[in-house]
């Protein structure tokens, strides 16, 4: 099924992904040309939620690999189902003659043992899934060569087995927090997608749209207050995620408008470091002046 802009615009729409034309153009032309998207932009502006509403939206499996410091091929690509394959022998033994130890070694390594870890699973399944390759610059510089070889010409290759190709080719979304700098190598093979913070309007329609029982007042005083927030000096910057927590919290709890007691008892939904709720704390006044948050809220 080809795709036009305008319907991977209506396509993220219609799953509630608040976007704009240059984050759209970015995820047609990544579906269009089949290469790999690197999102990279601060932690809980929705770089993931991209991938997941691809999927959503294109009826398919989302198959997610989560980076970490130490990330190897047994744990992304394959690995060898070493219980299955010690059951298997303990089975042939009272019945397995010398001559038949080159089929028994044939049969512990064939895809009757293997594992199938994100890597492999995204090259073969029946319809083209995306695959999400999540906080890449977590993971060391070593694990970059694994994808390589899949990223330029879609195939894995085990020794035991041989060169698997994709049967289809999967639609990938790598995602990035810049905790370090990538290869020249992985950058060349990928469309490059930054996104920031969004401004007001925009962070007020996905708190609208995702928290549909919020009061119209309150989602403008917490869009405000966030605006405000991340132009402070924060150790850890709240992203959107954690504005839509916020929001959910206190829309549950039938609130109606902000109060400096109401958000000194919520800090801990939006901040997630000590010294950034106490500096916080000793700028309230200020940060309800800069919103026009008074004692109580008058709608323009």
């Amino acid at each position: 099924m080809s795709h036009t802009l305008s319907s991977v615009q209506a396509l993220l729409a219609n799953r509630g992904y608040i976007t704009d034309e240059y984050i759209a153009m970015s995820v047609f032309l990544a579906m269009q040309l089949h290469k790999p998207l690197l999102i990279e932009g601060p932690a809980g502006v929705g770089k993931t939620e991209i991938a997941k509403v691809m999927a959503e939206a294109l009826h398919t499996n989302l198959i997610r690999l989560q980076c970490y410091e130490g990330l190897d091929a047994n744990h992304s690509i394959y690995e060898w189902n070493y219980q299955h394959q010690l059951l298997y022998l303990k089975m042939t033994e009272s019945t397995t003659h010398e001559t038949d130890t080159a089929t028994i070694e044939h049969t512990l390594f064939s895809e009757k043992f293997l594992l199938k870890r994100p890597l492999l699973q995204a090259i073969t399944q029946e319809k083209a899934p995306v695959l999400l390759i999540d906080e890449i610059d977590r993971a060391d510089e070593e694990f970059e060569s694994f994808l390589l070889e899949m990223l330029s010409d879609w195939q894995i290759s085990i020794p035991e087995i041989g060169t698997i190709k994709a049967t289809h080719i999967p639609y990938v979304i790598l995602t990035g927090n810049r905790t370090r700098e990538l290869s020249e190598a992985l950058r060349r093979r990928c469309l490059y997608l930054w996104i920031d913070y969004p401004p007001f309007d925009k962070e007020l329609a996905i708190v609208k749209s995702k928290v549909e029982q919020i009061d119209a007042t309150l989602a403008r005083q917490i869009t405000g207050f966030m605006q405000e927030l991340r132009q402070q000096r924060l150790n850890k910057v709240p992203g959107i995620a954690e504005t839509l927590d916020w929001a959910q919290a206190l829309a549950e709890m039938h609130i109606t408008h902000l109060d400096k007691s109401l958000v000194e008892a919520t800090l801990g939904v939006i901040l997630k470091d000590w010294q950034d709720i106490r500096q916080t704390q000793l700028s309230l006044s200020e940060l309800f002046e800069k919103v026009g948050i008074k004692s109580k809220w008058e709608e323009k």
